[in-house]
């Protein structure tokens, strides 16, 4: 017999303090970053050291349809066993009972794990980390917006309506004015964050019509992808409060900014504590420049999986607060690759093509796989950009097909990342892609029905 009750985390034990627990959601993220699991009463997860989920959750697209990923022994649908990480326990504080959240690891028979399952993806690159003797640092910033219920598809996703009773206004960016209008439902994100033990940095209004930020502080790169896991699920129920909706899509709404999940990242040594991209003077080191030349040389690649649908896309649009290609600049909003202001303890990388719409351990794990194969071959960045990116030509994929052409071709990347998981990336990618081709868009019957 278990006893869960004891590891708990101080926000959770916090919550419970003088109630009655009364469920337990066991979870795990599926590779669109969808909590998938079970609810148990609390009496039976104190007596459970793991439970069954079959790994054809991994198989599955973003519609629910599936991929031919299932491998040499075919779709049988093979009991995984997930044990719980009782560091992840954490309030449901929307639910109407006392309920608790634990995000549980995924291993076979054996006891290996899954080399699919998101989690483990962003472990094993950690662990990769680790053994050079490094801990990398992430901190994640995440744009999303808060948008009027759209109960049809084929309706224009429109802002919410505001407390003034007008809908959210657009290029209004870090307006305390703007914030105000969302006031009820940014209350509920706040006690949400509160009751679940997180802590965060900022919210700020960004520059589209109903579009915020939420920047966490930096930490364990496993921890904060467990956070935006969580964090997207607190803001959709607190925005469902509210009558309207939270959206992570990539580009929602046609003339408006798309969100993005930027991924600030440095690297410490285990060893004396300091970051390795600054010298014992301060200045910037070798393996601060590998590491941009990392990111330069394989996130073509990477694309695929920062920006994983049809829709991510359309995110990078010049002059449209998205990078378009893969230059680096200090301080400088336009590149795909920023170095943002800091003191040479906090000096750190920012990789600003990474969608909102990713799963955040495949996005944080795919980021790092970059760096890291920067630093161990060595790879110079090129000069530094000086000026407005947008006016120079587009270097990343313009579309998912030519993103995953590059993706599946990335052996390099694929090692660091895992060759199985590679390829049910792929596979499932590709099933979900030829989905969307399958489908004739408005566009299509507006200009091509009577005109060709």
């Amino acid at each position: 017999m278990s006893d869960h009750s004891a590891n708990l985390p101080p926000a959770a034990a916090a919550y419970l303090e003088g109630r009655r627990l009364d469920e337990v959601e066991c979870i795990i993220s599926d590779l669109p970053g969808i909590a998938r699991g079970k609810a148990v009463p609390a009496s039976k997860f104190e007596r459970q050291a793991y439970f069954h989920l079959p790994d054809s959750i991994f198989y599955q697209t973003i519609t629910g349809e599936w991929g031919e990923a299932a491998g040499e022994e075919g779709f049988i649908e093979r009991d995984m066993i997930l044990k719980p990480d009782m560091s992840t326990a954490t309030a449901a504080p929307w639910t109407a009972d006392w309920t608790l959240q634990v995000i549980h690891d995924a291993y076979d028979r054996k006891e290996r794990p899954i080399p699919f399952a998101p989690r483990n993806v962003l472990k094993r690159v950690c662990k990769l980390y680790e053994d050079q003797g490094w801990q990398p640092v992430v901190a994640p910033e995440m744009e999303f917006f808060i948008v009027a219920r759209n109960l049809d598809p084929a309706q224009d996703i429109k802002p919410m309506m505001g407390r003034s009773g007008r809908p959210a206004a657009a290029r209004q960016a870090y307006s305390m004015t703007a914030v105000d209008e969302f006031g009820p439902v940014i209350d509920d994100i706040y006690d949400f964050a509160e009751a679940q033990g997180f802590e965060i940095d900022g919210i700020t209004q960004e520059g589209g019509a109903g579009q915020l930020e939420i920047n966490l502080r930096h930490g364990d790169p496993v921890k904060l992808a467990d956070e935006v896991f969580y964090f997207k699920r607190l803001i959709r129920e607190a925005a469902l409060r509210h009558d309207c909706f939270a959206t992570f899509m990539a580009k929602p709404i046609a003339d408006e900014p798309g969100s993005a999940m930027h991924i600030h990242h440095s690297v410490m040594d285990i060893e004396t504590g300091r970051n390795i991209f600054s010298g014992p003077a301060g200045g910037e080191t070798d393996a601060f420049f590998n590491f941009i030349g990392g990111l330069q040389t394989h996130l073509p690649a990477a694309v695929a999986v920062m920006a994983p649908y049809v829709n991510s896309y359309r995110r990078y649009v010049r002059d449209h607060a998205a990078p378009i290609n893969l230059e680096w600049g200090r301080d400088n909003r336009t590149t795909g690759i920023r170095i943002p202001l800091s003191g040479p303890g906090a000096r750190r990388v920012e990789n600003r093509l990474a969608g909102m719409d990713c799963n955040p351990y495949l996005g944080i794990a795919a980021s790092l796989a970059c760096g890291y194969l920067g630093m161990m071959q060595e790879l110079r960045p090129s000069r530094q950009f000086r000026g407005d990116a947008y006016e120079g030509e587009g270097d990343i994929p313009r579309v998912l097909g030519s993103a995953l052409d590059l993706w599946e071709g990335a052996t390099e990347l694929h090692e660091v990342l895992g060759p199985e998981f590679a390829r049910v990336y792929t596979i499932v990618k590709r099933a979900e892609y030829e989905e969307f081709l399958a489908v004739i868009s408005p566009w299509e019957r507006e200009h091509l029905l009577l005109n060709v």
